[in-house]
């Protein structure tokens, strides 16, 4: 399906006003559908995405979308929620849950929450899934954004915390591989002494723009770890730490089919 007019963003989107225009968390539909015109442009003719098997996203309920992540800049996380938007009936919103240095950059931090990005504390995890919302997460976080050219779809170390959450609050697990963006935007180089408003570095990429490259999203069979422990195994450190490692081995298999499949980069 094509992504949804503007206008139309606000009707078929679900949202729960706390009493002053946004959720809870910020988020505001006509902030969203705002924003919709401009990066459409990037999700249907720049980057020209390609989606497989999103069939594999619930169409109701909590659930929690694992992805790779690079691309110097989080242009993928962009992407992927318009893919989810695009091509869910319902519509559906994958909420972003980005790193917690992100609410402190000006204007940056207030503008993704506007969008319906969340900052990814436990809490607002938990709010999130028992709302029954549908929730994108990178697992690798900054480490992934900032892998160099020469270690692209070379997944890094895996968090674990959405695997907890997912058992704790009885959601599953789907896992997405985005195939391109770990070559827009090549690299160059990173000051990492570079610390303003609790940025982890400042990127120097080779390109002034990302490179025009094909973009390819492939989602996976959802993993059911909610059917297969009780709640209660959450806690238990040896689950997650395995649950979590199933997930990157996933996302992993689903990166090596869609770079074979592929016939080029752009």
């Amino acid at each position: 399906m094509p992504l949804p007019s503007s206008d139309e963003l606000a009707r078929l989107l679900r949202f729960r006003d706390a009493g002053h225009g946004f959720d809870e968390f910020g988020f505001h539909p006509p902030t969203l559908g705002k924003s919709l015109k401009v990066v459409r442009h990037l999700y249907e003719r720049y980057f020209r995405v390609q989606s497989h098997g999103a069939h594999h996203i619930p169409r109701e309920g909590g659930g929690v979308i694992a992805a790779n992540h690079s691309g110097t800049l989080p242009l993928d996380g962009v992407m992927l929620v318009l893919d989810v938007l695009a091509n869910t009936d319902p519509r559906r919103l994958a909420r972003p849950v980005f790193d917690l240095f992100v609410p402190r950059l000006p204007f940056v931090g207030t503008f993704f929450a506007r969008c319906g990005g969340v900052s990814g504390t436990r809490g607002n995890f938990r709010r999130l899934l028992e709302a029954g919302e549908l929730v994108s997460v990178f697992p690798e976080g900054v480490p992934g954004v900032a892998k160099t050219f020469w270690h692209r779809y070379q997944l890094q170390g895996w968090r674990v915390g959405h695997v907890e959450l997912a058992i704790r609050h009885r959601v599953p697990v789907i896992p997405a591989a985005i195939i391109g963006a770990e070559e827009q935007w090549p690299l160059l180089a990173r000051f990492d002494s570079f610390k303003l408003f609790g940025a982890p570095y400042l990127p120097i990429p080779a390109t002034p723009f990302p490179l025009p490259v094909r973009y390819r999203i492939h989602y996976g069979e959802p993993i059911p770890f909610h059917e297969e422990h009780p709640p209660e195994a959450s806690d238990d450190p040896a689950i997650v730490a395995a649950g979590a490692a199933r997930v990157k081995a996933a996302v992993a298999a689903l990166i090596s089919n869609g770079l074979r499949e592929r016939e080029g980069i752009f």
